[in-house]
């Protein structure tokens, strides 16, 4: 699938995650050279950058690391809901309370890597499954209606935003 979300099939608070989608080419390979992009990043990190915070109260690099984590089994879950045409009401999450009860920091950062591919690996799987037929299909979370093919692109585009982050604040 290469054909990217109408405005109409998000809102404006996603278009900051999903303008960050390149414009041309297939969204699964998009997001399996993402993956690799993220893995190589992290990969050749030590444990004691993995804890590294860019100021007080910001996540470490592991922390952020959980957070993409989980932002990954809910939005995919999302995707799953949305491509079998679910249309009861998903719930949102605040990612903060997520972070802060996930305790990634007790995990070595190569705990944390692992547990990224692993869940990256299922949103692959997901991503390639889908029927072209589908990408239209419309969900439902926290009020907000979205398109599968727009909830694909938030995947992408959330961890683009995060890829900045690490590159800008933490590994400049």
């Amino acid at each position: 699938m290469n054909q990217r979300p109408a405005q109409g099939e998000y809102t404006e608070f996603q278009s900051r995650y999903i303008t960050l989608v390149p414009p041309e080419g297939e969204l699964s390979v998009i997001l399996r050279e993402q993956t690799q992009q993220v893995l190589t990043l992290l990969g050749g990190l030590t444990e004691e950058q993995g804890a590294y915070r860019y100021a007080p109260g910001k996540w470490s690099i592991k922390e952020m690391l959980g957070h993409l984590t989980d932002n990954d089994r809910i939005m995919s879950y999302r995707l799953l809901c949305f491509a079998r045409g679910e249309q009861a009401p998903l719930p949102g999450y605040e990612e903060n309370d997520y972070a802060a009860a996930g305790a990634f920091d007790r995990f070595t950062l190569q705990e944390m890597i692992a547990h990224y591919r692993i869940v990256r690996e299922s949103t692959l799987a997901l991503a390639d499954s889908l029927a072209e037929d589908v990408y239209a299909r419309t969900g439902n979370f926290g009020g907000i209606a979205m398109s599968v093919r727009a909830q694909l692109c938030l995947i992408i585009g959330h961890e683009q935003h995060h890829l900045r982050i690490l590159l800008e604040r933490y590994l400049n």
